[in-house]
């Protein structure tokens, strides 16, 4: 090995392993970690420019200094796919792996590699020992044993222990939490989110991507596309919106159709490992006869409203287009609200419903929702699940205690000691229990050399 090799691995050794695997790094890291994760959260994330620019002006700026330009350039729009934020992830599971690398796996080693105490003085060093005299070591076997304890004993030597697990758990808590960081890594170099905006029998493929990793590519659609077969909404006897629905459809290249699903939300549909949400909704469009004209829809556009959301179009009524009334509408129940040429009202529509206007009748014939739709693949959810899986038991693992009891006879006296790693109180009670149980052992009566003088006895 030459010099540089050399202090290469002496430092990784001495100088590295040490640092990543400090249990003072790791609460600085995980804090960093959960504090840009509620940012993340208390900030709009994956919204257009203009969002930030209005919601978080320059002057006056959020708490002084947090304006749209600060958002914009330390990534806050988009805090989970960040390189720093990406950067905390691998450091706090490099971290975890050093740390069960370095402690946690001896401490597992040095549980499993036990001995035989075959000295008295050496049940001093427990933080629990007592003697028995003239008690029986198999009868401390017996207790042991009941109390599920695994037993091993050579000789006039005994040692027990049980709750394994306990040492386990804390290796496996760190598995866990590893395997949750390599799922969010995962997913941010390889998945993609999109949102779409579809009209009612509307085909449509992924375009609209608003956050993609890296390596994102492969996974957004390019061999199949998507039909709404239908969109609708349910609301209440007191005109609220109940739930909204959309019949989907999953169209292969030749447009066959290979899977389909009403969705509503938190009912998506999931294919190709491609998740569909329900989101949103819109009046994409309204269906009109002006006379005897053709059935002609015209496209509703999003009116700046302060309360609610209203829809509006605008409808000619001279074949010159030199005039024409306005539709309004809030909802999908059917119903339109007319303004005439001169912006006063005039009435209402219902679907199927005529109304004269300026000198033409004007027919509502349907009123065209839109679908929103939230398009996702994220392949770091089954590392995600399968690492909250693993934490959860691990969490229990982690309060089983590992008890030890040793014990040896010597002279005639029983030693016994032993010790755990919590739930002392606990332990002491089991223990004297178990001694409470050991019989002594019965002396045997004396021989006598003279049979004569012990009969007359």
């Amino acid at each position: 090995m030459t010099v540089r090799a050399f202090s290469i691995v002496n430092f990784f050794r001495k100088d590295l392993l040490p640092f990543l695997a400090d249990f003072g790094l790791a609460i600085v890291l995980l804090l960093a970690i959960a504090l840009f994760s509620i940012s993340g959260t208390v900030i709009e994330q994956g919204q257009p420019v203009s969002f930030y620019q209005a919601n978080y002006p320059e002057n006056p700026a959020l708490f002084g200094f947090l304006s749209w330009k600060v958002l914009l350039n330390w990534g806050l729009n988009h805090v989970y796919s960040t390189w720093w934020f990406l950067s905390l992830l691998i450091l706090f599971g490099l971290s975890l792996a050093t740390c069960t690398y370095s402690r946690q796996i001896p401490a597992l080693k040095a549980a499993r590699a036990w001995k035989f105490y075959d000295r008295p003085r050496q049940f001093e060093k427990l933080a629990l020992s007592t003697t028995l005299p003239s008690a029986s070591l198999a009868g401390l076997v017996q207790g042991l044993e009941q109390k599920r304890y695994k037993v091993f004993q050579a000789d006039n030597a005994l040692y027990a222990r049980k709750g394994l697990a306990g040492r386990i758990g804390p290796i496996v808590v760190h598995a866990s939490m590893i395997l949750i960081l390599l799922g969010s890594i995962w997913g941010s170099f390889t998945g993609f989110m999109a949102q779409e905006m579809v009209p009612s029998g509307a085909t449509f493929s992924v375009k609209n991507i608003v956050e993609a990793g890296a390596l994102a590519q492969s996974r957004i659609p390019k061999d199949w596309s998507m039909k709404v077969n239908r969109f609708w909404i349910d609301y209440t006897n007191s005109g609220d919106i109940d739930q909204f629905y959309s019949d989907l459809s999953v169209l292969d290249a030749r447009g066959r159709e290979v899977d389909r699903k009403t969705i509503h939300v938190n009912q998506p549909l999931k294919h190709d490992g491609v998740t569909v949400y329900q989101t949103d909704w819109a009046i994409a469009a309204v269906k009109v006869r002006v006379n005897n004209s053709p059935i002609f829809q015209l496209p509703m556009a999003r009116l700046p409203v302060s309360d609610g959301r209203i829809w509006g179009t605008w409808v000619p009524i001279k074949p010159d287009m030199s005039a024409g009334v306005a539709l309004i509408a809030r909802d999908l129940q059917g119903t339109v609200v007319i303004y005439d040429t001169a912006g006063k009202l005039v009435g209402s529509l219902r679907n199927g419903m005529k109304l004269t206007v300026e000198g033409v009748e004007l027919s509502l014939i349907d009123i065209i929702g839109s679908t929103g739709l939230q398009i996702k693949a994220d392949p770091g959810i089954p590392f995600l699940y399968t690492g909250f899986g693993l934490l959860m038991l691990s969490v229990l693992m982690s309060y089983i205690s590992h008890s030890q009891v040793w014990a040896l006879t010597e002279g005639g006296i029983l030693y016994v000691g032993g010790r755990t790693n919590r739930a002392q109180i606990a332990f002491e009670q089991e223990l004297v229990e178990i001694l409470d149980r050991v019989e002594p052992v019965l002396s045997a009566p004396a021989l006598n050399a003279d049979p004569v003088a012990a009969a007359v006895e």
